[in-house]
């Protein structure tokens, strides 16, 4: 059976009464409640899958059912959160942290950072300040690509090698900045599964948002249901490359309340 990997994207995990580390609505769509997580990866486990780090995932050759788990920004609720129900499972997880976030409510200090990657979780960078990368000059990106991997490697003491592209925006300019920065992957938004021998600099992901089942998360996991995503992503990046970042930002802030991650 030829192995096609899904990695399922989360952001903050939420629960009752707290307080996001941001309250916009465009943001609180991406948090899933920390119970309904809990159900997410319990479900994965009773269908014979085994969430794993991108590392692990990519590594893993084989046809056995390994699903990649990633977080992006660096919540706090990572470890808080996250760890203790992958643990329970034997479950791993690869975090993407923006070093600009670290300190901030809600967030990871760099101690809570570190404890994290105690417990075994892998850590990546999601770049400094969280800019959509295509916006960016040489320089800026540069930095954007290679401070943060230094950052994070002097707090966690451990290679740091993966990287997700905030926003999902990515071109030719920032895969090749990504690869000159050391990094071994690159993990965008696209909606997919990665085939094998695809390529590694543009691993697609499947983002899990609030309200989603468990019965959802399975699904996709087994590449179930993905091509209406696919599509309805398609036209959003259209609108994107049309608009420009800028405009269709303000655009949905605008019209929805949404800010666009």
């Amino acid at each position: 059976m030829t192995k096609r990997l899904a990695t399922l994207m989360y952001h903050e995990l939420s629960r009752p009464g707290e307080p996001l580390c941001e309250s916009d609505r465009g943001y609180a769509k991406y948090a899933v409640d920390g119970g309904l997580f809990g159900e997410h990866m319990q479900r994965l486990a009773t269908e014979g899958f085994q969430g794993v780090s991108v590392s692990r995932a990519l590594a893993d050759a084989d046809d056995s059912a390994t699903v990649a788990v990633s977080f992006d920004d660096g919540c706090a609720t990572d470890l808080t959160i996250a760890a203790p129900a992958l643990a329970r499972l034997g479950f791993t997880a690869t975090s993407y942290v923006t070093t600009g976030f670290l300190g901030r409510r809600g967030f990871l200090t760099p101690s809570l950072l570190r404890e994290l990657a105690d417990a075994g979780a892998e850590i990546g960078s999601h770049a400094v300040t969280h800019r959509f990368l295509t916006d960016l000059s040489d320089s800026d990106l540069t930095s954007e690509v290679a401070d943060s991997r230094h950052q994070l490697e002097q707090i966690i003491g451990r290679p740091v090698t993966h990287f997700s592209c905030p926003g999902g925006r990515f071109d030719r300019r920032v895969v090749d900045a990504v690869r000159r920065a050391g990094y071994t992957s690159m993990a965008t938004s696209r909606i997919g599964l990665h085939e094998p021998g695809g390529d590694v600099f543009n691993l697609p992901r499947i983002v899990v948002t609030a309200g989603a089942t468990a019965e959802y998360v399975a699904s996709v996991s087994r590449g179930q249901g993905l091509a209406t995503r696919r599509l309805r992503s398609a036209v959003l990046d259209a609108a994107k490359a049309m608009l420009g970042n800028r405009v269709y930002v303000a655009l949905r802030a605008v019209t929805f309340g949404d800010r666009s991650r």
